[in-house]
């Protein structure tokens, strides 16, 4: 295959994480990633390393394009509990239909894999954890000022246990779990906060 001397860096990147998200950081070699982009192995190498250094430029670029724009919404959004359920909704709709369904998420699967070792990745999975859960805390403490939690339902604590659900439709959808079946878990947890607003 001959080099390709001029090519969009950005383009190619989206391609790999495209990659990486579907298959995985095990299971994708670096001819799936020359397939994928059509450039050249020394292309690749040029402009962003080896495959180590091309998967957390591609972790990376998930979260600041999909994950974090998401958390933004949702730490800004001012309605409280119905918030928080129109973020799950989002989620759960992309990860069971659309052109990525089934697909789960790129950091949720990064938690499972062997790579969550790399120092690197480990710093960038703990930053996305720790903004998931700060944005359910801020839609979670406009919840209590608006009466829509329980008296014993902790904003922090919920935080934690939505964060974690999180994780769950992510993976569970991956595995084939129906969205009907997802909806019902995350209105089963925020009825126990104390609110009705549905996904």
């Amino acid at each position: 295959m001959s080099d390709v001397k001029h090519f969009d860096p950005d383009t190619a990147l989206e391609s790999v994480v495209r990659l990486f998200w579907r298959q995985g950081a095990a299971s994708t070699g670096i001819q799936d990633v020359v397939t994928a982009t059509g450039l050249s192995r020394s292309s690749l190498y040029a402009t962003f390393g080896g495959k180590q250094e091309l998967y957390r430029a591609a972790l990376r670029r998930y979260v600041e394009h999909r994950s974090q724009p998401a958390f933004r919404r949702l730490a800004e959004d001012r309605r409280g509990l119905p918030a928080v359920a129109d973020f799950f909704a989002a989620l759960i709709e992309a990860r069971c239909s659309g052109a990525y369904a089934r697909w789960g998420c790129m950091v949720s699967n990064a938690h499972t894999g062997a790579d969550n070792g790399d120092p690197e990745i480990r710093t960038l999975l703990d930053h996305h954890h720790q903004q998931l859960r700060d944005a359910l805390h801020a839609a979670l403490v406009t919840a209590e000022s608006q009466g829509q939690l329980g008296p014993d339902t902790a904003p922090a604590a919920a935080a934690d246990l939505l964060a974690l659900l999180a994780y769950g439709v992510n993976l569970r959808s991956r595995a084939g779990a129906d969205a009907s079946e997802l909806g019902r878990t995350v209105t089963a947890a925020l009825t126990s906060l104390g609110g009705r607003a549905e996904p």
